[in-house]
C-alpha cells in the first residue's frame, strides 16, 4: 500500500453513499456532527501510520471522536466496507489487521456464563484470587497489621 494521504473528492463520492452519518437524521437534536470525510482522513491515518489515537495531527478533528466513528464504523462494518472499495484486497488486509490489534472486551452476559464456569458466580473476577480475600480454614493468611497495632479508644 502507498503511504498515507488523504483521500481525494473522486474516493469521497465514491465511499459518501457507505457512510451512515451522512444520511438525512430524522431528528435534529444535540451537537452537529463532525466533519465525516476529515474523520474519515483521521482513521485512515491512523490505520496507516500505526500511532496511537492520541498521536494524531491537529489537521484532523479530535482523537476522541475520530475514534468513537472507528469503533461505530468497525461494529457495523461499514469501514471494511469503505476498504475495500478504496483500495480493494490490501483494505481489507488492513483492516483485519487492525481488528487483530483491538483490545476483546467481553459482554456482560460472556462475563457472567465465565463467573459460573470457574464456579464463583457472585465474587468479581478481580477479587477470586486475592491474598485479602475472606480467611477460608486451612488457607495462611497474610500478615495482619491489626493483631500488632491495636487501637485503643
Amino acid at each position: 500500500m502507498t503511504p498515507h494521504r488523504d483521500i481525494t473528492e473522486e474516493e469521497w463520492q465514491r465511499v459518501m453513499p457507505l457512510l451512515p452519518e451522512l444520511r438525512p437524521r430524522s431528528e435534529m437534536r444535540g451537537r452537529p456532527l463532525a466533519n465525516t470525510r476529515s474523520v474519515l482522513n483521521g482513521v485512515l491515518w491512523v490505520m496507516y501510520s500505526g500511532a496511537t489515537w492520541s498521536a494524531m495531527p491537529r489537521r484532523y478533528p479530535s482523537y476522541q471522536t475520530c475514534h468513537r466513528r472507528f469503533k461505530a464504523w468497525h461494529d457495523e462494518g461499514v469501514l471494511k466496507r469503505v476498504m475495500a472499495e478504496l483500495f480493494g484486497e490490501e483494505g481489507i488486509a488492513l483492516c483485519d489487521t487492525i481488528e487483530s490489534r483491538m483490545r476483546k472486551h467481553l459482554s456482560r452476559a460472556e462475563k457472567a456464563a465465565a463467573r459460573v464456569q470457574e464456579g464463583m458466580p457472585g465474587l468479581p473476577p478481580t477479587t477470586r484470587h486475592s491474598p485479602f480475600s475472606p480467611a477460608t480454614p486451612g488457607v495462611p493468611q497474610p500478615f495482619s497489621y491489626r493483631s500488632v497495632y491495636r487501637h485503643t479508644a
